[in-house]
């Protein structure tokens, strides 16, 4: 009988035929999934994360470069778009592909449907309460009293 190991690729063996059956399986996942860990973070997450340099507003629009109230909406406004467009919105997305493809590779197993759907769902709802963020925001702004331009 040929087995089929998805995290791997191929590898066919014949169940008994070495008293170690699975750990050299074992020690490779133990080791290849924190270097494909780093490198994933490193090609995809680095970029983002060097584009949140620009949040916070250099110079302040106050007398003397000081920092005034509108440099603090400013900066919110900043934060939001970028957690929510940089890190929220493509990490939504893998979320719904990674649903979808658990629902359809379910072959009818009631367990793995349930997972994508539920995968799926959270994904969405997650996208919806980042981008409804904005009117808590709006909010707490006019709360305090802010009347200038809105975030």
């Amino acid at each position: 009988m040929v087995k089929l190991d998805i995290t791997l690729g191929f590898e066919p063996s014949i169940p008994g035929s070495s008293p170690g059956e699975g750990t050299q399986s074992k020690t490779m996942k133990k080791i290849f999934l924190p270097i494909i860990i780093v490198c994933f973070l490193a090609i995809f997450v680095m970029p983002i994360l060097a584009q949140a340099t620009q949040l916070v507003p250099a110079t302040g629009t106050g007398a003397n470069g000081s920092y005034s109230l509108a440099d603090f909406v400013t900066m919110v406004n900043n934060i939001y778009t970028f957690i929510v467009f940089s890190i929220a919105a493509p990490l939504a997305v893998i979320a719904i592909i990674i649903g979808g493809i658990l629902m359809m590779t379910s072959a009818g197993n009631p367990n793995m449907m349930s997972l994508g759907r539920k995968v799926f769902y959270s994904a969405i709802i997650g996208l919806a309460l980042a981008f409804a963020a904005k009117a808590i925001i709006n909010f707490v702004l006019t709360a305090i009293g802010y009347t200038g331009q809105g975030v």
